[in-house]
């Protein structure tokens, strides 16, 4: 890659960090005419981009053209570049060059629907958590769920070790992966994966972790093979790692990837076709079915090798601390009530996402006043966990059943959920205080406007009020 560029911090703090989020300085317009620094409290979510990824990709952009095969200068450029991305990413995930590979494509999402399809080709029995985000459930039960089973969550939403045990000797060496979240996109629980590990290969089976939520935010070190705390599979995305560029990876053992066929197919994928026979190529281009997202793969590598220049001994300690102070502080709303325990205390195995509810206030109506009248940025809803959150709030099984059949009919005026405040390298408790004053104000009833529920979106916005978008971005 070109040398780094002088504009890149010698040293990193809260303050360099902050200097150098993309976007941090956007004033957005508020309910009562005036513009506010936006705040953004949805991490979880995606993250904005950091400076050093834009301007990276701006210098790899002179250069961009199509990987592989091209004998033009800027091809050989492109395809290095592109190689270069995959060892970087390896690097960051403490893998092994030797035995390991990294698939690009567009975020953890397809990643485990591609690891997925591996599986279900050979009806192997596969094990998730209760707790896990949509994507680590419904691509392993896309044919059925004859061959899934769930372990179950304790009552504050951490993975059950004991139903997992029990869950593996019942099977009796038939499950074959362990498909469990790094860090959860609703309570921020990292569970312990390394001894995850340990327990999943001491009955015969491999690991998945879906390092979404966790590779931003704690140090990954996949572990060298025999390890029996290595991590076989990891997969991660970009957006959430300050790169939005639409690219994300999923990290394993090249010999299983040379195994079976692919999920997408098409060019790149193979070494021969005729009209009778198809012979794939090796991994990882085996998994990268046409013309890939070299510039998205620039951008991750950029984000993964600044996040460990920033250090992990600083975001880990900025993070807890703001974590800390942000649970410490929300105690404080009045009937304010946070999922998944919320103890300040307790925090070396959680990160900063943080949900919670508010009494006698829909959670799409905090979120819409806090927006609205405040400038923060938070989300509501069932975060794509609904199993997940069904468990936190306690929703009862009929309950559930009214509210799947009004969501059947194009309801959403009555759907349970939470907001979430997420928090990232860049946020301050000067923020956090902003959030709980807006919350405090929103508990005593003390907001402006008047909200109208759209019973088709789910979502409130004060009436009479319209945001031009175009006054902030056009495309002419």
């Amino acid at each position: 890659m070109p040398a780094q560029s002088s504009q890149v911090p010698s040293s990193w703090n809260l303050e360099t960090i902050r200097q150098q989020i993309v976007g941090l300085t956007s004033q957005v317009p508020l309910l009562n005419g005036q513009l506010h620094p936006y705040i953004s409290l949805d991490n979880a979510a995606s993250t904005p981009a950091l400076q050093p990824v834009q301007r990276r990709v701006n210098e790899f952009l002179a250069w961009y053209s199509s990987v592989h095969r091209g004998t033009g200068f800027k091809s050989q450029l492109s395809t290095w570049a592109y190689e270069q991305a995959r060892h970087i990413v390896l690097q960051f995930v403490g893998a092994d060059p030797q035995h390991d590979t990294v698939i690009f494509g567009k975020n953890t999402t397809e990643s485990l629907n591609q690891l997925a399809h591996r599986f279900r080709a050979r009806d192997e029995r596969v094990l998730t958590s209760v707790m896990e985000h949509h994507s680590n459930l419904l691509p392993w039960r896309a044919d059925g769920d004859e061959l899934l089973d769930y372990v179950a969550v304790t009552p504050d939403g951490r993975l059950d070790e004991e139903d997992l045990v029990r869950k593996l000797e019942q099977y009796n060496g038939h499950v074959k992966l362990v498909a469990v979240s790094g860090a959860s996109n609703v309570t921020g629980y990292v569970p312990p994966i390394q001894r995850l590990a340990e327990i999943a290969h001491r009955f015969g089976a491999l690991i998945l972790v879906d390092g979404a939520q966790l590779a931003a935010h704690r140090p990954i070190s996949m572990g060298a093979p025999g390890d029996p705390e290595r991590i076989d599979f990891l997969a991660l995305s970009a957006h959430k790692m300050y790169a939005p560029f639409g690219s994300g990876a999923l990290i394993g053992a090249r010999d299983f990837f040379a195994q079976g066929e692919p999920k997408m197919v098409g060019g790149g994928t193979i070494d021969i076709v005729t009209l009778e026979r198809t012979v794939w190529t090796a991994p990882p281009e085996r998994d990268e079915a046409g013309s890939p997202n070299v510039v998205g793969a620039v951008a991750l590598a950029v984000a993964a090798a600044t996040l460990q220049e920033i250090g992990w001994s600083f975001i880990v300690d900025h993070e807890q601390t703001l974590t800390t102070y942000a649970l410490r502080r929300l105690h404080q709303v009045p009937g304010l009530h946070l999922l998944g325990g919320g103890d300040p205390e307790r925090v070396a195995d959680r990160l900063g996402v943080i949900s919670f509810v508010l009494e006698n206030t829909p959670h799409a109506l905090v979120a819409a006043i806090l927006a609205y009248e405040h400038g923060i940025g938070v989300r509501h809803g069932c975060f794509c966990a609904h199993p997940y959150m069904l468990r936190l709030l306690n929703v009862p099984p009929e309950e559930i059943a009214r509210y799947q059949a009004g969501i059947e009919r194009g309801d959403r005026s009555h759907i349970p959920g939470a907001v979430r405040a997420s928090l990232g390298i860049y946020n301050t408790a000067a923020e956090v205080d902003i959030l709980v004053e807006a919350l405090t104000r929103i508990a005593r009833g003390e907001y402006a406007g008047e909200y109208e529920l759209d019973p088709i979106t789910g979502d409130y916005t004060p009436l009479g009020y319209t945001v031009r978008f175009e006054e902030h971005f056009s495309f002419q």
